[in-house]
């Protein structure tokens, strides 16, 4: 089935509650060589999403495939450790649906991750970029999460998207990022397919449209969340320098291994954000 019903969230639900009680208040996904964050997490429950009726399972390597619930800086959060692609033959519709799990599970917050090329030529791998915007271009090509029956039960049919990314929780993650001696960006998250890298003409193009980083996933969990009235906080680990001068060739492999070394600065923030809502 193309699109997703209550039926189908309901029974991810009852599933979820065999096996866990948990009450999250965030809602966490975590992105390309960026789950060594739940090392960090009190842990109560723990489920693989392949256990779960109508869940999109990971295809892909460095996403590892599971519900993590547990306590970090005090707070009941519930990390999907490894996400799923519009690119691994999901629909869009298909990778909101842990969104909606975490919402009617009682999730206010999503706290999204994700690894992504460097457009901005004043970051370098190893950075993180907070996404005050996005340019969802899988969507603006009528792949919208939201195509097909409204679910009226989590939002309207037309949900406004002008503040995405919550300012509040912007402000935060720039006081975290001080507090803790994290060097932060900010800009916008360009979306694009996959899972092919961007030619040097994607990438002129983009640039010209005013992206500062660019990836394959995100937008789509974050349009889901706000059409559920949950409030968004996106980071992005920049893994590499794209190649625009086509000089600098990229690969999945580099992309992990930049992970590595952003994880621990990803893990300080997101704590340091945690500790002020």
């Amino acid at each position: 089935m193309e699109f997703i019903t209550m039926k189908m969230i309901e029974e991810v639900i009852a599933t979820i509650r065999e096996r866990s009680s948990a009450q999250p208040r965030v809602g966490m996904i975590l992105g390309s060589g960026l789950g060594a964050l739940a090392n960090s997490i009190e842990v109560s429950d723990e489920i693989p999403t392949a256990d779960l009726p109508h869940w999109p399972v990971s295809t892909v390597e460095g996403h590892a495939g599971r519900l993590i619930f547990g306590v970090l800086e005090g707070q009941n959060i519930m990390v999907l450790q490894g996400r799923t692609h519009y690119y691994e033959g999901y629909s869009t519709n298909q990778i909101g649906l842990p969104i909606r799990v975490m919402k009617s599970l009682g999730a206010e917050f999503l706290f999204v991750s994700n690894a992504a090329g460097a457009i901005n030529a004043d970051f370098n791998p190893g950075d993180l970029m907070c996404i005050t915007d996005h340019v969802n271009l899988i969507g603006m090509a009528g792949l919208s999460p939201l195509r097909g029956p409204n679910l009226d039960e989590y939002g309207p049919r037309f949900p406004d998207m002008a503040r995405a990314y919550d300012w509040d929780l912007i402000a935060l993650a720039r006081q975290a990022a001080q507090e803790e001696n994290i060097l932060l960006h900010e800009g916008v998250y360009f979306c694009l397919s996959g899972p092919e890298f961007e030619t040097q003409a994607d990438l002129k193009f983009v640039q010209l449209a005013g992206a500062d980083a660019v990836g394959m996933s995100t937008v789509a969990e974050v349009t889901v969340a706000r059409h559920s009235g949950m409030r968004v906080l996106g980071l992005s680990g920049i893994t590499n320098k794209t190649n625009l001068d086509g000089k600098t060739f990229v690969s999945h492999e580099k992309t992990l291994a930049a992970g590595e070394t952003i994880a621990p600065k990803l893990a300080a923030l997101i704590a340091g954000v945690l500790r002020r809502i």
